[in-house]
């Protein structure tokens, strides 16, 4: 059984940086909770394991050094809503569907970020996930008083620690210490809540936290680290690891190389589900999926997805020449995904704006084309080959981009038996497990 998750951010954009600008697109309905709402009840009638909002704590200011660049395109931090405060809603309009947020480890706290993945968990019935990010690029820190942002190994180090501080809050209170005895006047038993009397490079906290054990006993953790540091750190703590790569032999490497990982860190390869990104266009025939694509990317403009790289990578790329191959450059920021721009770039002969159409496009994700049929056969092929463990579904339009999906391809997995009928277990850890 293949697991199923779907891409979204709070705002204008998702992978797709012309969402906002599809024809199917609601304008301006990514301000509004109903817009949200729809997408979760229709990702939930069609069974995805969890859907989670990618987030970053700055508009881009790379390119050009400037916000205008993309603020006036629309490209992908344009706008982003904090999305707890979306989740806390839709934990109130959905009954099952996991539900996840990103929060930087570089620019939060543990125990504010064990506190409101606890609430989430709690008010959710066990559907918390969290998706740690590092935060990469010179506008967030620009956001939070520093200089310049932390080095590549330094924003894992501090990522490393913040995790473990994070796990023993949330351990901070057995399952059993809340007892709410009214006619004795126990609220709790004292000797069933610690201290945590944590001292690191990084931080220092007491604790107890001061929620109970949530349900999941804290959120199920997802990563992207796609550097050789980030694959460590996601074989380390991650349950979901979310993956762009672009066809199947690089899906293979990365899905082996986490896996194998693993056990460095006590764990096994089934403790960790590989899902990768995908991007589909579902039609009644071939031709019709192909318009469909070719519709979208028609309205690509390169310098909306080098705005974005610029942000993905902490680097300026409105200096470099747009009809020659993209630099050779060391950069600050997302290293495993540039890594890939590279290969791309030298393999296909891509030029600097044929790899910012493909980043406006979809950030690298690969898009797939054809009937449900042609889209089921496709995943399952993935998953038989060990390319993943099932899919991140991210959409071309909003809020109705997921229904030719969840009407269309997820019956024709469920027919072939590769996709559950219905949620099976009571948190969204039990969905992942089972």
């Amino acid at each position: 059984m293949m697991h199923l998750a779907a891409f979204l951010i709070a705002g204008n954009a998702a992978h797709s940086q012309v969402l906002w600008r599809h024809p199917e697109s609601s304008p301006g309905g990514f301000l509004k909770l109903d817009y949200y709402a729809r997408i979760a009840q229709t990702l939930e009638r069609g069974k995805f394991d969890l859907l989670f909002f990618a987030d970053r704590l700055a508009v881009s200011t790379r390119f050009g050094g400037d916000h205008r660049y993309g603020v006036s395109h629309g490209d992908q931090d344009a706008t982003r809503l904090d999305p707890l405060p979306v989740l806390g809603a839709l934990a109130a309009l959905t009954s099952k569907i996991g539900l996840g947020a990103t929060r930087s480890t570089t620019y939060s706290q543990p125990y504010s970020l064990a506190r409101e993945f606890a609430t989430l968990d709690h008010l959710s019935s066990g559907r918390a996930a969290w998706n740690v990010v590092t935060s990469v690029n010179q506008g967030e820190a620009d956001n939070f008083g520093l200089r310049h942002t932390l080095s590549h190994d330094a924003r894992y180090d501090r990522a490393d620690e913040l995790l473990d501080v994070v796990h023993q809050l949330w351990g901070s209170w057995a399952p059993d210490a809340l007892l709410l005895e009214a006619s004795s006047g126990r609220y709790a038993d004292a000797d069933r809540v610690s201290a945590i009397a944590h001292s690191g490079a990084y931080f220092n906290v007491r604790g107890p936290l001061n929620i109970p054990a949530s349900p999941q006993r804290g959120p199920v953790i997802i990563q992207a680290g796609s550097s050789q540091r980030g694959q460590d750190f996601a074989a380390r703590w991650s349950e979901v690891v979310f993956g762009i790569q672009p066809d199947l032999p690089r899906m293979q490497r990365f899905y082996q190389d986490l896996k194998s990982r693993a056990a460095k860190f006590g764990r096994k390869p089934g403790d960790i589900k590989v899902l990768t990104a995908v991007m589909p266009f579902v039609g009644a025939s071939r031709a019709e999926a192909e318009d469909k694509r070719a519709r979208h990317n028609a309205l690509v403009d390169p310098i909306v997805g080098l705005s974005t790289l610029s942000s993905h990578m902490n680097v300026d790329f409105s200096g470099y020449a747009l009809d020659a191959p993209i630099a050779d450059l060391e950069v600050a920021g997302m290293q495993g995904l540039f890594s890939l721009i590279r290969e791309l770039s030298a393999e296909r002969q891509l030029t600097l704006a044929d790899i910012g159409r493909m980043y406006a496009s979809g950030v690298l994700v690969p898009q797939v084309a054809g009937t449900a049929a042609d889209i089921a056969d496709w995943m399952a092929h993935i998953v038989a080959q060990q390319g993943a463990d099932g899919f991140v579904i991210t959409p071309v339009h909003l809020p109705n981009g997921f229904e030719d999906f969840v009407d269309l391809v997820v019956p024709e997995l469920q027919e072939r038996k590769q996709f559950r009928l219905d949620y099976r277990g009571d948190t969204l850890r039990s969905y992942l497990q089972g």
